[in-house]
């Protein structure tokens, strides 16, 4: 049985012809026509100026499209990129999948900016939105969860009670129209389907099946819009339609295609959590009860399996202080031969094949069983796999007396191998890095590639179609190289196009002096004592973005009560949710927001509402990073220089992304605050000041507190 793959069978063909190749420049003529100061662009966006940068964007994306090449185009900052692709593309792009960074941008992909193009040019293509499947409601576990009636407080009820009316309306499905709902509660989990829990084309609600209506009208359409988990999560999985969709595209645009390689890394890599493992035992007790109750005492089957996770997680270190993010990560190769983690390993291994035989000789009673059957063997085969790879049998001895099955990995997930036929598979081994994830509770087990370049390479290759990646972060000091290398695109054409933003007047660069080294223990009092300064002058209207949680938590707590006598509302990272967080920032007149990665892009904050950008130290990637440091040992065996080809160009893309949200339109004023005296005093500081947006820059401090006075001073 299928595990709901969409199938050439079940949905028709696209009816899309594939464009036909023509001359270079042959599109420019109209592109002009359509961005000039009176054509469509202009009429689908209001306040619209013929700017010169999105005008030779768009000629260089038609280019592509008609050439069906690979293009890889840095925009900055006000460029009007997505405009400048959604153009040529609708006009000239065949059937089109454009990709994005974030379900909040894809959501205003298809609500707004493709109905607004489309009406300008006035062309009837169709366009379709497609997530993956945990956002749309499914019947079959709705059911279930309102026939269980478990659920733990008055509050899930009333909320599984209004998921039930939103089925009874919607054409879609698809979660975010119940805002009534919170994303994060938990009775999503219990009314969604998974990859691992989905029973496929023998659900009696298939046809009705909201997941299966969305791919069926992506399948259709001449516009698809994914976000890009889903995009490489389809690619490699297979399962959630992409697999249908590509092969038919004749045009694929990536935006905010800064962040593919690290999403690329996460899904043509395998993970393995204790949390599927003891979700798949209490599935496995709920149907086993249900339709096979006479077969097995199952509560006492699964108990030796959900053992053998917790104490697996047990087997290694855990937070400390009640901390409760997670602890660490470390390399396979970093455990020690002696370690209690590699028997644990094994007795996991020996529990979740003894649940695979139980499932496997009930199969037949019901599709539930088959599916959790066929669930429980691809984590073992996962498990199999993880193991082999890390230097261990795949399988581990049937007698847990017998001799440990550990060896020593060595770099990289390595094990030694005096066999010379080994050859092979130490070389295979030597791409890979298996690594653990260890949180406070749970573990995860990671087996993933040090380079996408030659995974990504073969999926285009042979591919008639046009590849378009664009994002305001590409390059350092206009060199693609780190990119195209990490995504195996050195076919491509590489271009940069400025934004039209005048950033000597609109903001200034302030690097303070006198600061310690980051590594001193004092350094981020040290942070503190030099931004409130400029922080009191702007009356809050500022962001600090920290490289750590850590740091994240003590600059809140040094910050605190300076903040409430100067009656600035401190707003951190964790206190509430992103989007809550934000919003309340935006509603703020005098605020002071400190987060750390997830607030360094995809923000858009306009007006004096955001004057003045902190930085704490330059975001070099923490060095002891499993897969980072495979990377980098690697990159150094082959010759080459980690830190000139690869921790220094991620620290000035990320460096970029968090410099990029303090001018976000023409009229934006601003301070942009570097705290970290390494882009003075080291020889590489100029490299990363020079791939910044070209603002003032000053040491001084009065001059810093000025600027932001005449930025936030009325304006006649």
């Amino acid at each position: 049985m299928e595990n709901s793959l969409v199938t050439d069978s079940e949905l028709p063909p696209s009816e899309t012809a594939p464009p036909p190749v023509v001359s270079p420049g042959a599109h420019d003529a109209e592109v002009e026509r359509l961005f000039a100061a009176d054509g469509p662009v202009a009429q689908a966006a209001g306040g619209y100026r013929p700017r010169a940068a999105q005008l030779e964007l768009a000629k260089a994306i038609a280019e592509a499209i008609a050439q069906r090449g690979a293009l890889v185009a840095e925009a900055g900052t006000g460029t009007g990129k997505t405009f400048a692709y959604l153009a040529p593309a609708l006009l000239w792009g065949g059937k089109v999948i454009v990709s994005t960074g974030t379900k909040t941008l894809q959501d205003q992909l298809y609500h707004r900016d493709l109905p607004a193009v489309r009406k300008a040019l006035n062309v009837p293509v169709t366009v379709a939105l497609l997530k993956g499947r945990a956002n749309y409601v499914c019947h079959h576990h709705a059911r279930r969860a309102l026939d269980s009636g478990q659920f733990g407080t008055r509050e899930e009820v009333a909320q599984l009670r209004r998921i039930r009316s939103f089925m009874l309306t919607t054409l879609t499905g698809d979660k975010a129209e119940l805002a009534s709902v919170p994303e994060g509660s938990p009775v999503w989990a219990q009314v969604t389907s998974t990859r691992d829990n989905c029973i496929g084309t023998e659900c009696a609600d298939h046809k009705d099946c909201f997941v299966m209506k969305a791919r069926r009208e992506a399948q259709q359409a001449d516009v698809i819009v994914v976000n890009h988990h889903l995009f490489f999560a389809d690619l490699m999985l297979r399962d959630e339609g992409i697999n249908e969709l590509l092969p038919a595209a004749n045009t694929v645009i990536f935006d905010e295609a800064h962040q593919l390689p690290d999403t690329a890394t996460l899904f043509f890599g395998e993970s393995l959590g204790s949390s599927q493992l003891l979700e798949l035992c209490r599935d496995t007790v709920v149907e086993g009860l249900a339709s096979a109750r006479d077969a097995a005492r199952w509560p006492e089957l699964v108990a030796p399996l959900e053992k053998a996770v917790r104490d697996l997680r047990l087997s290694l270190p855990g937070p400390t202080g009640g901390q409760t993010r997670a602890a660490f990560k470390l390399a396979a190769s970093q455990v020690a031969v002696a370690s209690p983690f590699w028997p644990a390993l094994d007795e996991l291994s020996r529990q979740l094949r003894n649940v695979c035989a139980a499932l496997d000789d009930q199969a037949v009673r019901s599709e539930e069983l088959e599916a959790l059957a066929r669930r429980a063997n691809e984590h073992a085969a996962r498990l199999a796999q993880w193991r082999s790879e890390a230097g261990l049998p795949a399988e581990p001895p049937e007698d847990e007396s017998e001799a440990p099955t550990a060896v020593l990995p060595l770099e990289g997930g390595e094990a030694a191998s005096d066999d010379p036929d080994d050859a092979a598979d130490d070389d295979k081994r030597s791409n890979w890095v298996c690594w653990i994830d260890v949180f406070a509770s749970s573990i995860q087990l990671h087996r993933s590639p040090l380079s996408v370049a030659r995974i990504f390479r073969r999926e285009r290759e042979g591919s008639q179609r046009a590849w378009i990646f664009t994002s305001a972060t590409l390059a350092v000091k206009r060199d693609f190289s780190h990119f195209t290398r990490r995504m195996g695109l050195d076919d491509a054409r590489a271009e940069s196009w400025p934004s039209p933003f005048d950033y000597p007047n609109q903001g200034l660069l302030y690097a303070p002096p006198g600061l310690p080294e980051p590594q001193h223990p004092n350094y981020i009092e040290a942070v503190v004592e030099a931004a409130w300064p400029l922080i009191e002058a702007a009356g809050g209207r500022a962001f600090l973005l920290c490289t750590t949680l850590r740091a994240v938590d003590k600059a809140a707590d040094l910050l605190r009560i300076r903040l409430e006598e100067a009656r600035i509302r401190l707003l951190k990272q964790g206190d509430l949710s992103r989007g809550e967080l934000l919003e309340t920032f935006r509603k703020s007149e005098r605020a002071l927001l400190i987060g750390s990665q997830s607030f360094w892009e995809g923000i858009d904050v306009r007006g004096d509402a955001l004057s003045l950008v902190i930085i704490d130290k330059l975001p070099f990637a923490p060095p002891d990073d499993p897969v980072l440091a495979a990377r980098l040992a690697k990159l150094t065996a082959d010759g080459g220089n980690a830190f000139a080809h690869w921790q220094l160009p991620e620290a000035v893309i990320t460096l970029k992304q968090g410099a990029g949200r303090l001018i976000r339109s023409e009229t934006d004023c601003g301070v942009l605050m570097i705290c970290d005296p390494r882009l003075i005093s080291k020889p590489y500081g100029k490299r990363i000041w020079q791939s910044l947006p070209p603002f003032r820059r000053t040491r001084v401090r009065d001059e810093a507190i000025g600027f932001l006075r005449d930025c936030l001073a009325p304006r006649g």
